[in-house]
C-alpha cells in the first residue's frame, strides 16, 4: 500500500518527545513523505507549550523541498460537551487538528460519557481527526462514533503507537479491528498515524498496516495513500 503522509507526530515542544522540529522534518524528507504533520500537545497536557506557541506557528515555512509541512495541535477533549484546550481564533488557524482523550486531562467515564465526549468534539468544524479512539480505558460505542465521523466529516485515526505492546492504551487491537469493520460497513475513511515522539518512528505504520491487512480494509478508505484524499478533511485546505 502506498503511504505518503504522517500527520500525528510530536517534537520537544510537547515536553515528552525527544527531537527538534527540523530533525523531524529532515527525517520526514528522508522517508520520502509528501505531507508531514507536527501536532504538538495542547496546553492542558503537562509540560507542553502554551497557546502562544500555536499562535506563532505562522512564522514557520510550510514547504521544505518537495515536502509539505502541516503544523497543528493534538487537542485534549475535556468534557462531554467537546470542550478542548485551544480556543478560537488559534484553533481555526491550525493547518490540522487532532482531538484525543488523555488521562492527564480527563478521566475515563461511562461508555455513554466517553462516546459523547468524542461525538461532541466531532461537531466542531475545526476538529479534523479523532486521535486513538481505540483506547480501551475509554470504552465507547464504536458504532455511534463511526456513524458520527461520517455525519460530521471527521477522520478516525488508526494509531500505530496504540498497537505497540509497550503502550499503556488497552485492548487497542481488538478495538481497532471493530473500528475498521464498522468504517468499512459505513464507508468512513481513516488515517494512519505514527504518534511519533522520536524521529525514527515517523511513518512507522507497520502495526496499523497489519490490522488493515488482517481485516481486509479497503485501500480506497485509507487517506494515507494519496495526499488529495486528505484535502476534504483538513483545516488548511478548507481555508484556500
Amino acid at each position: 500500500m502506498r503511504d505518503v503522509l504522517d500527520l500525528h507526530t510530536h517534537t520537544i515542544a510537547s515536553g515528552h518527545a525527544y527531537n527538534t522540529m527540523m530533525e523531524m522534518i529532515h527525517e520526514a524528507q528522508n522517508k520520502g513523505l509528501d505531507v508531514y504533520g507536527i501536532t504538538e500537545h495542547a496546553p492542558r497536557m503537562k509540560g507542553t507549550c502554551t497557546d502562544f506557541y500555536f499562535h506563532n506557528l505562522k512564522v514557520v515555512p510550510r514547504k521544505h523541498g518537495d515536502l509539505e509541512l502541516l503544523l497543528g495541535v493534538e487537542l485534549n477533549i475535556l468534557d462531554e460537551y467537546g470542550t478542548v484546550d485551544l480556543e478560537e481564533p488559534h484553533l481555526g488557524d491550525m493547518d490540522v487538528t487532532i482531538a484525543s482523550l488523555h488521562k492527564p486531562c480527563i478521566q475515563p467515564g461511562s461508555r455513554e460519557y466517553n462516546t459523547q465526549c468524542l461525538i461532541s468534539a466531532m461537531k466542531n468544524p475545526h476538529i479534523n481527526i479523532i486521535g486513538h479512539p481505540d483506547d480501551g480505558r475509554y470504552m465507547v460505542d464504536m458504532e455511534a462514533v463511526v456513524q458520527a465521523a461520517k455525519e460530521y466529516h471527521t477522520l478516525l485515526e488508526l494509531n500505530n503507537n496504540s498497537l505497540n505492546p509497550r503502550c499503556t492504551r488497552q485492548n487497542a487491537r481488538e478495538n481497532d479491528m471493530e473500528m475498521l469493520r464498522l468504517c468499512k460497513k459505513y464507508q468512513v475513511p481513516i488515517v494512519m498515524g505514527s504518534d511519533a515522539h522520536y524521529y525514527e518512528d515517523i511513518l512507522n505504520h507497520e502495526l496499523a498496516l497489519d490490522v488493515i491487512k488482517e481485516t481486509g480494509f479497503p485501500e480506497e478508505l485509507v487517506v494515507n495513500t494519496d495526499r488529495e484524499k486528505l484535502y476534504p478533511f483538513i483545516n488548511k485546505y478548507q481555508k484556500v
